[in-house]
């Protein structure tokens, strides 16, 4: 059954009535796409601006590493510079995760963790825009880190990952301190059984493991600034809001509560932040099934474990994967896997739009998620509580407010000393003037409105303004 509504979507979060630093209408919602990047300044504005169009405000792109590698080259510069002038231009904030190819390029040894830490300082140093960093990828899984177990059955990947993220974060904040280094991006799902064909790990197991491995090693200063995840649930036929694995080792987009107390479990008692760590989900996606009209876009077979879903249901998923990061406290981030679909039906069809740019039926109803998310009403949230900051604005006699939230006022205008002349009452989209419908006296005197303003959802403690009043 598809879940619409917020209170419904939301009642999937058992945590404590929490405290709102972070998330709510600050989650940034990007895409994770790599269609931005090219040698072509305007291909790289042209898709940037899809991106936009659909409602995203966030880009995550991927840098690859490969081993001898210790700086960025000349070509990967232009394109991440493409990348970064795109993204100022549309108001986009870029995400890079520097990574290696696959297992065979795994940076196990001293030197190639040195040469990989100093090839992502360079990426920071490409340009100021690129200020987030994620380092590696899917370390749980053997299809980029191998060997994942040790010959006696041990934590193999862990421990190796664990002195790669530190040697790359003491490089990154040398070379630029003001950068954010993400680790982990780790996959939802693993074996945890050493000797298979398939050696993975599940998150559980391998973000305990990479505490210990943190504890193990004796550092007294952090390894990461923030925590990437990829809360893919079991397919894409699974709700985000029914997708719970209270008794397994998967940590899906509902398992939130499972996440922090991993990460509490791992680090905390230590100098790397662990309940508290600021968490980014940098892949999540929705697969829709594809039309026979647009089939002819496509190639290849789509795999019986996918279990794709019309676009209606790809929209609703979305808004659910929204109002759940929405609600989560301690993430920052939610990146849905793609802005396009990818044209191999083996890979990923999770886009609003399909492989030619043109629109899925999803797209609108997407990116009115998103908006709302900025707007702070896509959910109602326990322990949640929003301050609007209103500005007013007099042209004349008309006085013209604008809230960051959508919100709930209660405008007044006083002759001074203390003479009420009129009263409004009304509501405001978050972002959007609207005239308050109380217009500046042309009578001489001295003239002051006072205004409440609360937020519509998730209200907080009302703000108030007091400004002088020019006569019209």
């Amino acid at each position: 059954m598809i879940l619409r509504s917020a209170a419904v979507a939301t009642a999937a979060l058992a945590v404590a009535p929490p405290t709102f630093d972070s998330g709510g209408p600050a989650l940034l919602i990007g895409a994770t796409e790599d269609a931005v990047r090219s040698a072509s300044p305007l291909e790289a504005k042209k898709q940037m601006d899809m991106l936009v169009r659909a409602g995203f405000r966030g880009v995550r792109i991927t840098q690859t590493w490969a081993p001898g590698q210790t700086e960025v080259s000349p070509e990967d510069a232009i394109v991440l510079r493409n990348v970064a002038t795109a993204a100022q231009l549309d108001g986009v904030t870029v995400v890079t995760s520097v990574m290696n190819v696959g297992s065979k390029t795994t940076p196990v040894s001293d030197q190639d963790q040195l040469d990989f830490a100093a090839y992502a300082a360079s990426v920071a140093e490409v340009s100021p825009t690129l200020r987030i960093l994620i380092i590696g990828n899917e370390p749980n899984l053997n299809r980029y880190w191998l060997p994942q177990f040790a010959d006696d059955g041990s934590d193999a990947a862990a421990l190796a990952y664990e002195t790669l993220l530190a040697r790359t974060y003491d490089a990154v904040k040398a070379a630029s301190p003001g950068v954010t280094v993400l680790g982990g991006a780790v996959s939802p799902r693993g074996g945890d059984v050493a000797g298979g064909i398939r050696p993975t790990h599940s998150p559980t197991a391998f973000i305990h493991d990479l505490g210990q491995a943190y504890r193990d090693s004796g550092r007294t200063t952090p390894i990461m600034d923030g925590f990437a995840f990829h809360p893919y649930e079991d397919s894409s036929s699974v709700a985000p809001s029914s997708g719970l694995h209270p008794n397994s080792t998967t940590i899906a987009l509902g398992d939130y509560s499972k996440l922090v107390a991993s990460l509490g479990e791992a680090f905390d008692g230590t100098e790397q932040e662990g309940s508290d760590l600021p968490i980014w989900y940098d892949e999540f996606g929705v697969e829709s099934q594809i039309p026979a009209t647009e089939q002819a876009l496509y190639t290849g077979t789509e795999p019986a474990t996918t279990k794709p879903v019309p676009e209606e249901t790809q929209a609703a998923y979305y808004r659910e994967a929204v109002q759940l990061a929405f609600c989560q406290p301690n993430v920052r981030g939610l990146f849905l896997f793609h802005t396009v679909d990818e044209t191999d039906l083996l890979a990923w069809q999770s886009g609003v739009y399909y492989a030619d740019g043109t629109p899925k039926s999803s797209l609108d109803a997407v990116k009115e998620a998103l908006d709302e998310s900025r707007r702070g009403v896509v959910a109602q949230c326990p322990g949640m509580e929003l301050t609007v900051h209103p500005k007013l604005v007099q042209r004349k006699s008309v006085l013209t407010l604008t809230c960051d939230l959508d919100c709930v006022y209660v405008a007044q205008l006083y002759r001074l000393p203390g003479r009420l002349l009129a009263s409004k009452f009304g509501t405001a989209i978050g972002g959007q003037p609207t005239r308050l419908g109380l217009r500046a006296p042309k009578a001489k005197g001295s003239y002051r409105l006072r205004l409440s303003a609360t937020a519509s959802v998730n209200a907080g403690r009302p703000a108030l303004l007091r400004v002088p009043v020019r006569r019209g």
